[in-house]
């Protein structure tokens, strides 16, 4: 596992890469909620209240790490995440500014 902190505009999130077999799981965690790729659930994520979001590559066929994570474009976002502005088309780091 890598880990790594990630400036955002509320301050430092952590960003993790799980390597598994030929994919990788990648997040990023932030004070309110979290970005990821498209392996997590988000809708399951909001049965908690927990604002989450799953990107989409925009190079590439996958996300193989935080950069793509970040330039990567929102899929979807769950209802915790939505009333904190987080939207399908804005990028992995403005999604993660709002967070």
């Amino acid at each position: 596992m890598i880990q790594e902190k990630v400036p955002y505009k509320g301050g430092e999130a952590d960003g993790y890469v799980i390597p598994l077999g030929p994919v990788n799981l990648v997040v990023v965690v932030a004070k309110k909620g979290m970005v990821g790729c498209g392996a997590f659930d988000v809708v399951a994520l909001d049965n908690f209240g927990y604002p989450a979001a799953r990107v989409k590559p925009t190079r590439g066929s996958s996300i193989a790490n935080v950069e793509d994570l970040l330039t990567g474009e929102i899929k979807d976002a769950n209802a915790a995440a939505a009333k904190l502005g987080v939207e399908a088309g804005m990028s992995g780091k403005k999604a993660l500014d709002l967070l």
